[in-house]
């Protein structure tokens, strides 16, 4: 089984979602154009969460977990009914685990040698993370020595207003933490900043 590319290239990191919260957020970001939602695993509730999204069977969408290290991470997600694998790290067995259980694989990676060794593994686009950290350059860089067409997502302080830059650059998506989602922000407001990034996105694919 496989999974394709996000219709909208743009992943929402629910870091610190509450299980009450997660279908009226996701419902909220949906409505907005995202196509793909990520619950970290490093807060309490992530699975429920991913369970509950799951349930809203919101058409087009992938739905997972991310801080994804380890093997059981990529079960547990699965058993939740996630499909998505996001981690911060390059970690071959885990990923190809997800891949075994066909799921979508977006990995995080900073060097080349992460890079090939995750799409060895089965990754399906590349997280570049911390994206502060690599750069406009790094990321060209990249880009030169992978495999043409491997989608590169910069995550790690993206804005509306940093994307273009990136996007010139050769980012052909992008992961969003804290300038979308915070724990306590009302649903209209995350409404408005989902809409931003959406429309920015947009734009800049027109």
């Amino acid at each position: 089984m496989t999974i394709s590319h996000p219709t909208t290239p743009l992943v929402a990191i629910l870091r610190g979602l509450q299980p009450a919260e997660a279908t009226a957020v996701a419902q909220v970001l949906y409505d907005a154009g995202f196509r793909a939602l990520e619950v970290p695993l490093n807060r309490p509730g992530a699975l429920a969460c991913i369970a509950a999204i799951v349930a809203l069977n919101l058409p087009d969408t992938l739905v997972g977990g991310g801080t994804m290290l380890s093997v059981a991470h990529v079960e547990a997600v699965y058993e939740a009914g996630g499909r998505l694998m996001v981690s911060p790290n390059c970690n071959p067995a885990a990923i190809r685990r997800a891949a075994e259980l066909g799921m979508y694989i977006a990995p995080g990676v900073a060097t080349p040698t992460e890079a090939f060794a995750a799409l060895d593994a089965g990754a399906h686009a590349l997280k570049l993370f911390p994206a502060e950290m690599v750069g406009h350059g790094g990321l060209k860089a990249m880009l030169s020595v992978v495999p043409a067409g491997t989608p590169m997502w910069p995550v790690g302080g993206v804005t509306p207003d940093t994307m273009a830059g990136w996007k010139k650059a050769g980012a052909t998506g992008f992961g969003i933490g804290g300038a979308l989602f915070t724990p306590g922000v009302s649903l209209e407001e995350l409404g408005a900043r989902a809409a931003a990034f959406v429309d920015a996105w947009r734009a800049l694919a027109a």
